[in-house]
């Protein structure tokens, strides 16, 4: 089973190409069933796995390529599963306008499979090989366009991730070296009787490996990519800045430090300090890019490399409840971002303006649209009833649980960048209800609202940020039994 909902979306992307559709909407069939189905398939498989691992191939040793459902992968490629049938419904209507879809689809429906290869994979190899695939079916998203800014995209996005993987690529051989198995064990698997005195070497390997997991989760100042990245068509930088390649490289780092060095290895040291610097200056990096941006879907990228920090944060604080608040953070950004990026989408399809100071006016003429957008902004600013107030309460709460002074001044730059969020969101949203009394609305008469293929995925993700904002405790529940370790995880989720 594991292996099939992973060939699944492989297959049925490849074949696009080769089939002939009579008429379009043949292909979307074809393409949102395949997708509709494995994540069918997913959910399937999350609430009726075993503790038994597929094996797929073995080279030597302890080197082999093999799956397995365990809590945390149970969060990603849940994440994953539920999201990507509505960007395939979205997706359809705003191809409409652009070229090349069969080769579009190809690379967008098998990006699904492989992104599941990573969330599912037992041991950092298999997901090492996914990551490194990951980057070659969406370096073709990037530059689909083929325009010359599409171009230097997806090179930057190319060089960047192929040098990240290099740093990751030490990681990986030091835990084959000096840890008792590659496979991933809450708790991690180094051997410290192999270590001797090279601790301070393999501290700074995890350094090295955590920003080349952390090129993909934009830390910086590995980050540049991804607001270059935004040349994309919007479905695609929806899930490269929500839930593919982003939360891909927060949940490589999360493996790497709680399954394969360990918490009990690294904390206290000079290296999470080290990285807890660096995510934490990420955090108002971002934001303050964020504020300074004019175009619409470049300044939501910044908005993304803020918040992938915060995850990332909670990562760095090594403590169980860090994790709850990295993964909570994980799973909400991913629903408030997709939500806002979608509505930018949506925009950009309908009125072809893709500047903030365009969008005078814009919510009276769209207040579908316009009427979301507002939710997912006050939701990434952090306002209480809205799900991204329970991630950032669980993740100041961690701070302070920690005692870590560091992370205290982490708590300083969370607030700092919700300050900074309300200013670079709230912006959009004035503008486009209060655009002044000079504004002529006739200029924007013929601007309306997508039709239900965009709107339908819109009004499903405000539902969610509402719902987990209101009602949250079973999903932060299943998060610290994740945290503590597999035999109460499952029998929470079940349950």
């Amino acid at each position: 089973m594991i292996i099939l909902v992973i060939l699944i979306p492989i297959i049925a992307g490849a074949l696009v190409p080769m089939l002939s559709f009579k008429k379009r909407w043949h292909m979307e069939v074809f393409l949102e069933s395949a997708v509709i189905l494995n994540s069918i398939l997913v959910w399937y498989l999350l609430l009726h796995h075993s503790d038994s691992t597929f094996l797929l191939a073995h080279f030597t040793g302890d080197l082999s390529i093999c799956f397995k459902v365990d809590g945390m992968g149970m969060v990603f490629a849940g994440l994953v599963s539920a999201l990507w049938p509505f960007a395939t419904l979205y997706a359809f209507e705003y191809m409409t306008k652009e070229e090349h879809e069969k080769i579009f689809f190809l690379f967008y429906t098998m990006t699904y499979g492989i992104t599941l290869g990573i969330a599912l994979s037992a041991n950092l190899l298999t997901m090492y090989f996914f990551y490194e695939l990951l980057t070659l079916v969406t370096v073709p998203l990037v530059m689909h366009t083929l325009t010359r800014e599409a171009i230097l995209a997806s090179r930057k996005y190319l060089y960047y991730s192929l040098g990240g993987a290099a740093f990751a690529f030490i990681g990986l051989i030091m835990i084959i070296i000096y840890g008792t198995t590659t496979d991933f064990i809450l708790g991690g698997v180094l051997d410290l009787t192999k270590i001797g005195g090279r601790t301070n070497v393999l501290l700074f390997v995890y350094v090295m490996a955590f920003l080349g997991f952390g090129v993909k989760a934009a830390v910086f100042p590995f980050n540049s990519w991804l607001p270059q990245a935004g040349v994309a068509p919007t479905p695609v930088t929806a899930l490269l800045h929500a839930v593919a390649v982003v939360k891909s490289g927060a949940f490589a780092i999360i493996r790497l430090t709680y399954y394969s060095f360990g918490v009990d290895f690294l904390k206290g040291t000079w290296a999470q300090t080290t990285v807890m610097l660096v995510v934490m200056f990420t955090i108002v990096y971002g934001c303050s890019r964020a504020v300074k941006e004019t175009h619409l879907k470049r300044r939501l990228a910044y908005s993304t490399i803020s918040n992938l920090s915060y995850i990332l944060f909670g990562v760095t604080i090594m403590t169980p409840l860090g994790l709850v608040g990295a993964l909570t953070h994980l799973i909400f950004h991913a629903v408030i971002k997709i939500c806002s990026f979608f509505c930018a989408g949506a925009i950009i399809h309908q009125t072809e303006k893709q500047y903030v100071h365009e969008l005078d006016g814009m919510g009276y003429r769209m207040p579908c649209v316009f009427g979301i957008f507002p939710v997912s902004a006050l939701a990434l600013m952090g306002v209480p009833g809205l799900a991204g107030f329970i991630s950032k309460w669980n993740l100041a709460s961690a701070a302070v649980e920690s005692g870590n002074p560091v992370a205290y001044f982490g708590i300083a730059c969370l607030l700092i960048s919700a300050l900074l969020t309300a200013i670079y969101m709230l912006t959009i949203v004035v503008r486009a209800f209060f655009p002044g009394k000079d504004f002529d609305d006739s200029s924007i008469k013929e601007f309306k609202d997508p039709n239900w293929k965009m709107l339908l995925p819109l009004f499903v993700f405000v539902f969610f940020i509402i719902a987990f904002g209101l009602y949250s405790q079973p999903l932060t529940d299943f998060f610290r039994d994740v945290a503590a370790g597999l035999s109460q995880q499952v029998r929470t989720f079940n349950t």
